[in-house]
């Protein structure tokens, strides 16, 4: 069953691999050396649970590295790669132990819903992907309280749900793939329900990864096919987040992240502030044109 998994994720991969390296030498694409050190940051500490959205997001915005309308694209397709690395990993270290059933259909469904959401922040306005964006980030800041405050359920010892909260897993995870395009990340509510079902957190991480480096393969090559995605960052990411994801999983066993997690809660809160003011601002000025142009009609 393992293999089963493997073979399509590593041929999503390629496909992925090969389109992102095509638009980046078609276009001349020359890697942003901040771009690099932010992925190899945020990827390393992703494969070690904290999670790489938020933190590049409101880096993004802090930096003002990307257009706004470009943060959610550029970041899934910057973090494909590593993604998919840990997928690989979580598999072979887990994913023996995880119900096939309950690991594949939140995997398709996740990509489903990841597919579906491709179309839908490409054709949003400017201000709804800000308020999207401001949105997921204090959701970001809010689940990293929560960790440090140790108010997230300790979870079960299951390693397979029940058919009924094995569809509602499934449906749930359709709704995060879509969600993913917004910057809103799966890992944390995926973590925190499997855990409420009853699920082993530690035979969460596969499922996770494993829909996560699916999806983020297929919507980060419509995202690249679509054109709407700064690759000089993208690329960047991807070339310093693979090598770190490495060193996270085999090298580092245990490391105190709590002091980690309050300082990317400030800065991440920070971001968040600076999106929901840009969104309304962006929402402001769209009504005031409206109705500029309704007296001059």
């Amino acid at each position: 069953m393992l293999v089963a998994i493997l073979v399509p994720l590593g041929l999503a991969s390629l496909l992925f691999t090969f389109v992102l390296f095509r638009a980046a030498i078609a276009q001349r694409v020359r890697p942003s050396a901040e771009a690099m050190f932010l992925g190899a940051i945020t990827n390393f500490f992703d494969t070690l649970g904290i999670g790489s959205f938020a933190p590049t997001m409101a880096w993004f915005k802090f930096r003002k590295m990307v257009p706004d309308r470009l943060i959610p694209p550029t970041m899934l397709v910057g973090h494909s790669l590593p993604t998919i690395m840990q997928g690989f990993i979580f598999l072979i270290l887990l994913g023996v132990l995880v119900d096939p059933v309950l690991l594949v259909g939140c995997a398709l469904a996740l990509v489903l819903g990841g597919l579906m959401g491709v179309p839908m922040v490409a054709k949003a306005k400017v201000w709804l992907i800000q308020l999207a964006v401001a949105i997921a980030l204090l959701i970001a800041a809010v689940l990293y309280t929560m960790t440090n405050l140790h108010l997230f359920p300790a979870g079960g010892t299951a390693s397979s749900l029940s058919p009924e909260l094995t569809i509602a897993a499934i449906a749930a995870n359709f709704i995060f793939g879509i969600l993913l395009n917004f910057g809103i990340g799966h890992y944390a509510p995926s973590l925190v329900m499997l855990s409420l079902m009853g699920l082993d957190p530690r035979l969460a991480f596969p499922i996770m990864a494993t829909g996560g480096a699916v999806t983020i393969a297929g919507a980060g090559t419509r995202h690249v096919l679509i054109g709407q995605v700064d690759l000089r960052i993208a690329l960047a990411i991807a070339i310093g987040g693979i090598p770190a994801v490495l060193i996270a999983a085999f090298i580092v066993r245990e490391m105190s992240l709590e002091m980690l997690r309050w300082l990317v809660t400030a800065v991440v809160l920070y971001a968040s502030a600076v999106m929901f003011h840009s969104a309304w601002k962006g929402r402001t000025a769209g009504r005031s044109g409206l109705i500029a142009a309704g007296e001059t009609g």
